[in-house]
């Protein structure tokens, strides 16, 4: 019997699972953060007035079970057509704190919030985790700990690099301080990461150059106004060649953005039941286009990113980095354009990693996941890209078999679902895994 649950993290993932837990009256929870807001996470909590969400809120409710709730919030101060709108992400960060503040205000004690990290945990009966000021026991522990910063990119070691021209955390408030309108910014990385820290150099003032960089140059594609069609009713194969095939033959018939948006309801279940070997040429071959065209921009930042390119201050090139060596005026950068043999070199006066979040446990700085993965008590998943669990998110330990009462949540378990780093996808993993915890699956016949 599940009585009490630790959940390590309360970013979007932990924050969920621990409100979900209320709404399904299950055990208490203890909801662990380190960090000194709870509640909103890396995208929300850091996030600067410009940014916006990249969904529209129509579809950015935290709960699956009341798909408008985000909607009448946004009504209830005043936002006009809010279903169609795209929030500025520092609001949605407001609706999550105020969900949090409102679970632990009417809770009657069976939510607590800890300021503490989690430095390691053993499981056992029952879970004991090892916090930095005191010891905490669970009879489940779930892992919600969000995107791991992004990895260094070939040939550059942070070491031989100065703070100040370095930035290896996309997200840390000096990413753009300091800078002339004299200076070269390289941002390595052309995805949804490079376009926040391009705009939010842009709303600090900066007008010096900005040269991405990325394998393929490939940036977002934007949001366009819906349109009804009829959409596909049975699982797509999972070869991906033929895949790629269909989808192209859809987006003549369709539209590009409807042939991607009807493959929604199966991208998990496809995923699922596809091969490694399939997964791996998916990885390798689709996925930097899958990603451009499936998480989109929305149109008014999509606009500002196009005037900037329009103006020459945003230049985005395809190639690959070589070296890198820090001189007095800035760091003398060697890269190697695409299709060509000659390297080129580039005197950046700061180099900002967008490169995307890490998810490879062997390649994992983070202490808490390093200590569970070297006892192997998790391991990484066969793509690397996360952490390993079976369907019902419990986690898998080097022996291969399914930890009972510990849990990941988020794009940690992209390795399982694929699909789990956007809101829709991951409100409704919280909203199941705390059905299970609660032993609420039994209702409703999902157990019957």
């Amino acid at each position: 019997m599940i009585e009490h649950v630790a959940i390590i993290g309360a970013g979007f993932s932990g924050t969920l699972q621990a409100i979900n837990l209320l709404r399904h009256e299950g055990p208490r929870a203890t909801l662990i953060e380190r960090a000194p807001v709870a509640g909103t996470g890396l995208a929300y909590g850091a996030a600067h007035p410009s940014h916006v969400l990249n969904v529209r809120a129509s579809n950015m409710s935290a709960f699956p079970d009341d798909p408008s709730h985000f909607v009448r919030w946004l009504e209830a101060r005043g936002v006009p057509d809010a279903p169609a709108a795209f929030i500025p992400r520092v609001t949605y960060g407001e609706y999550l704190r105020e969900l949090l503040e409102e679970a632990l205000r009417t809770s009657n004690g069976r939510l607590t919030l800890i300021r503490d990290e989690v430095c390691d945990l053993e499981t056992g009966p029952t879970v004991r985790l090892k916090l930095a000021n005191r010891t905490l026991e669970a009879d489940a522990a779930v892992l919600a700990v969000g995107n791991l910063p992004p990895h260094d990119p070939p040939g550059l070691d942070p070491q031989l690099l100065s703070d100040t021209r370095y930035k290896g955390d996309p997200w840390h408030p000096s990413v753009p301080d300091d800078l002339s309108d004299e200076d070269t910014v390289l941002v390595i990385g052309t995805g949804l990461t490079m376009v926040d820290v391009v705009l939010l150099l842009e709303a600090r003032g900066f007008k010096g150059h900005i040269l991405a960089l990325s394998r393929r140059g490939l940036l977002p594609r934007a949001h366009a106004a819906g349109s009804d069609w009829q959409r596909i009713d049975e699982r797509p194969g999972t070869v991906a060649s033929a895949l790629l095939r269909q989808v192209r033959m859809r987006g003549e018939a369709i539209g590009w953005r409807n042939a991607v948006d009807e493959l929604r309801p199966f991208t998990q279940p496809m995923w699922g039941h596809a091969s490694d070997v399939e997964r791996g040429r998916f990885l390798r071959h689709l996925r930097p286009w899958w990603d451009v065209h499936r998480h989109r921009l929305a149109p008014q930042v999509h606009a500002r990113l196009q005037a900037m390119l329009d103006r020459g201050q945003l230049q985005v090139v395809a190639g690959k980095t070589l070296s890198f060596a820090e001189e007095p005026g800035g760091i003398s950068v060697q890269y190697r354009v695409r299709g060509q043999d000659a390297a080129e070199t580039l005197l950046a006066q700061r180099i900002i990693n967008c490169t995307g979040p890490l998810g490879d446990l062997n390649r994992s700085a983070e202490p808490l996941l390093r200590r569970l993965a070297e006892r192997g008590c998790i391991r990484p998943d066969p793509a690397h890209l996360g952490i390993e669990v079976d369907n019902q998110a419990q986690t898998i330990n080097a022996d291969g078999q399914p930890n009972h009462n510990l849990y990941a949540l988020g794009p940690m378990t992209r390795g399982a679902f694929w699909e789990i780093v956007a809101v829709p996808d991951i409100r409704t993993q919280t909203w199941s895994v705390a059905r299970r915890l609660s032993n609420a699956h039994w209702v409703g016949g999902e157990g019957l």
